[in-house]
């Protein structure tokens, strides 16, 4: 998963039909491709399996489909030797050259795609990742060449006769100005007429996919003491009925998924196939990450997983009876993925090749068969004070390196630490860390800063001061 842009999706009626057509030539491909749940194998993280080990934990769990978030030929030539569908990603920072110039399109696809195909089965190239959740004056200049980056890809795989390799991008649904109800679905001013227009126009035209990064726990999450965790987990009894079509829906993900099916609409593409690059539920998180636990994320992925390998396919409330290819997120947990804890525990796999929780991706096994989970003690709000210290363990180098940093933003923030004042002793980069992480945290939490640096922080709620040292804290 890239960054999660923090989508505010209002859920004003949680407690509370329109025909696709699938041309028949291309029903048998696109059921094989739904039909097969796939996972999303990023590796950022230090304490990940090989390659070689990785791909066989993709296979033991019964995936249809892996994506990459790169072009790794190592993974890449691997993967030859099994049966697995392969998505395969062009990088942000690559995007520009590749959309000016036709010649660099043809290198990214002489060295990424050629080497491989057919005898690795890429189906996707993804160019780009989420680009519309930036928005610096250089990341509206990879705007303005995605689609041209897109067209060149293209040209390149057919003049080297390949042309059952689709192309597409991945995005968020922070791409949507409002969402709710469903068909209020409306993309943001800025993107509509020049990236979203010409994007669709080449979706369309290439039979490809809207590649969709679509997670229910964030619009769940802002609000979950009036939001119904039942309808975001597939459990609901409820359903809301959309006021302007009449449609009901059951589940919260339908919503979004409608809301940017409507959103297509109003741009003249009606027809254009989703598919979920990614989804998912955190299996844990920070103290304040309400719902981020083993039971939500299970019940989450296995009903996620029955839902979407249904035969004949359940499709939405919009496109009843529409396959849509689908990609968990994610494969492992990643520890060196920066921001709030939910960002490193994504993982259906511990690095040890262990399941976290029982899950079949193929679908076939009933939900009721699958293993107990633990109760779950986090989906109300926590109450009271946090705060956040040095990890068990960690290198007294870096965290005098992360202390330094913590300390020379403000001079009020490691006061307390100065020789003779009241949190000089004990005298210990861990203490000292401890404070300093503490104290910048509840200094700047309202600026967006976290519990992390660089992995080096948790969050506890027990109190690490003294009678004499009291540590700041943040208040939930």
């Amino acid at each position: 998963m890239a960054s999660f842009a923090l989508f505010i999706f209002t859920l004003v009626a949680l407690s509370s039909s329109c025909s696709y057509a699938i041309g028949p030539q291309n029903n048998k491909t696109l059921l094989s491709l739904a039909s097969r749940i796939g996972i999303n194998y990023g590796r950022l993280g230090n304490n990940l399996p090989s390659p070689y080990q990785s791909i066989n934990l993709v296979k033991s769990i019964k995936a249809g489909h892996v994506k990459l978030y790169d072009a790794d030929q190592e993974t890449l030539m691997l993967l030859s030797q099994t049966n697995l569908y392969v998505t395969i990603m062009v990088p942000n920072n690559q995007i520009i050259s590749i959309g000016a110039d036709q010649a660099a399109a043809n290198n990214w696809v002489n060295t990424n795609v050629l080497p491989h195909y057919p005898q690795t089965r890429i189906r996707f190239v993804l160019v780009g990742n989420e680009i519309l959740s930036y928005n610096s004056d250089q990341d509206k200049q990879i705007w303005a060449n995605l689609v041209p980056a897109m067209r060149k890809i293209v040209n390149s795989l057919r003049a080297r006769g390949i042309h059952n390799i689709k192309v597409g991008t991945p995005l968020a649904m922070d791409v949507l100005r409002s969402s709710f109800p469903p068909s209020n679905g409306t993309f943001r001013e800025e993107v509509a007429a020049p990236v979203m227009l010409p994007l669709l126009k080449f979706l369309n035209g290439t039979n490809s996919f809207f590649f969709l990064d679509v997670y229910p726990y964030f619009p769940w999450s802002t609000d979950p003491v009036n939001n119904h965790l039942d309808f975001a987990l597939f459990e609901s009894n409820s359903t809301y009925t959309d006021p302007q079509t009449g449609l009901v829906y059951t589940n919260l993900l339908d919503q979004m998924l409608d809301s940017v099916i409507f959103a297509m609409t109003k741009l003249g593409y009606p027809n254009v196939r989703l598919a979920m690059s990614e989804t998912g539920w955190p299996n844990s998180g920070d103290i304040d990450e309400t719902g981020a636990n083993i039971f939500n994320a299970a019940t989450y992925n296995r009903n996620l997983i029955k839902k979407m390998t249904a035969n004949p396919p359940l499709g939405t409330p919009a496109r009843r009876g529409s396959p849509i290819p689908t990609f968990l997120f994610s494969l492992f947990n990643e520890n060196q993925k920066p921001g709030s804890g939910t960002e490193r525990h994504w993982g259906i796999l511990n690095p040890n090749g262990t399941q976290i929780y029982d899950i079949d991706l193929s679908g076939t096994r009933p939900v009721s068969s699958l293993g107990s989970l633990p109760k779950p003690n986090n989906n109300v709000p926590f109450k009271g004070n946090v705060w956040c210290v040095a990890v068990e363990g960690a290198n007294e180098t870096e965290l005098g390196q992360a202390l330094d940093f913590a300390c020379g933003r403000s001079n009020a923030t490691c006061a307390a630490l100065a020789p003779g004042r009241e949190c000089y002793a004990p005298v210990s980069v861990t203490w000292h860390a401890s404070y300093a992480f503490s104290s910048y945290w509840a200094q700047f939490r309202n600026q967006s800063s976290q519990c992390y640096f660089n992995g080096l922080a948790r969050e506890t709620t027990t109190n690490p001061g003294n009678e004499q040292c009291k540590f700041p804290s943040v208040t939930l």
